[in-house]
């Protein structure tokens, strides 16, 4: 989750619209279908644990017991995939290419749209924040991103993000290796969910991003298409580089300096925490101005090749 620390959210009148679907890749509008005859279930599992936040809060994903409990899992698993051939070997690091849809969720009223343009900026954007061409100190994740269609609807209760878990699971498109994206306007940044837990509740998997964050939106600070490089880390597994605070364990990555807690814009030399190194505040993974981010580090790119191996390959 990446919290919306300057922006209030904005309430729209919550009406039972109806869903326009267009082609992927941005084409002309099919088909007017109302929202209660789309073919997937309405009702799905509660929602399991993911990144969130609020208002300028400081939110760690889970409980150090979670976390540990979750890398020993994902260790588990790597371990069975490579005994059968299934996974890179020891050393050796994932890579794929990643289809992204987008689903833009706008009003009623047409509220909340995003231009063609702004997608594919958005896409580039993941591949160049993935590939490290950002900084000489960023990792190639080696993961790059193709989009795969692109969505919208009307519909002035999903724009909010009201009925979350029924709006994902009646539009959510491709398998565990497809990276969904909802476009919303809501009081957050952005809201992930984790690899790990794709395989008990498949339907909401994904991640739903303020619309305005989008390269060229009118999220301040925030709208050179940042926050959808955050949520889609943790999509692959990674958590905040706060995650655990001040402590050795940390965020699970050995070459993020802990920190106690988030950063805000851009605090060059921050240093937080009383362990070796200074505050990551350039990491993907803090909460940094847009123009502060610029890089995963090797330990971030190994713990995205392990956890898609362990959970989406």
């Amino acid at each position: 989750m990446r919290s919306l620390i300057t922006r209030p959210r904005v309430f729209a009148v919550l009406l039972a619209g109806s869903a326009l679907a267009f082609s992927p890749l941005g084409g002309q509008a099919t088909a007017q279908v109302p929202v209660e005859q789309l073919s997937t279930p309405c009702l799905t599992p509660a929602e399991g644990p993911s990144a969130r936040g609020g208002l300028g809060a400081d939110t760690r994903e889970m409980s150090a017991a979670e976390q540990k409990a979750i890398d020993a899992q994902t260790a588990q698993l790597l371990a069975a995939k490579r005994a059968r051939g299934l996974a890179p070997a020891a050393g050796k690091l994932a890579a794929a290419t990643v289809p992204v849809y987008i689903h833009v969720m706008r009003s009623s009223s047409g509220a909340g749209d995003v231009t063609a343009s702004q997608i594919t900026q958005q896409i580039a954007e993941l591949n160049q924040d993935f590939a490290g061409g950002e900084s000489s100190a960023a990792a190639n994740t080696g993961f790059t991103f193709t989009l795969a269609g692109t969505y919208r609807y009307n519909n002035s209760t999903w724009h909010t993000d009201g009925q979350s878990t029924t709006y994902r699971a009646q539009t959510r498109k491709g398998g565990k290796n497809a990276l969904n994206i909802w476009l919303v306007n809501f009081s957050y940044l952005g809201i992930a969910t984790f690899p790990w837990d794709y395989a008990s509740n498949p339907s909401i998997d994904g991640i739903r991003v303020q619309y305005s964050s989008l390269p060229g939106g009118s999220a301040t600070n925030f709208n050179l298409g940042k926050t959808a490089t955050h949520e889609a880390g943790h999509w692959f597994g990674l958590y905040h580089t706060f995650q655990g605070g001040c402590t050795s364990t940390n965020d699970s990555v050995s070459d993020t300096p802990a920190q106690t807690s988030a950063s805000s814009g851009c605090p060059t030399g921050r240093n937080s925490c009383s362990l070796p190194g200074v505050d990551p505040i350039h990491n993907y993974m803090d909460y940094s101005y847009d123009s502060c981010y610029n890089q995963f580090t090797p330990g971030q790119s190994t713990r995205i090749s392990n956890a898609w191996t362990a959970y989406r390959a």
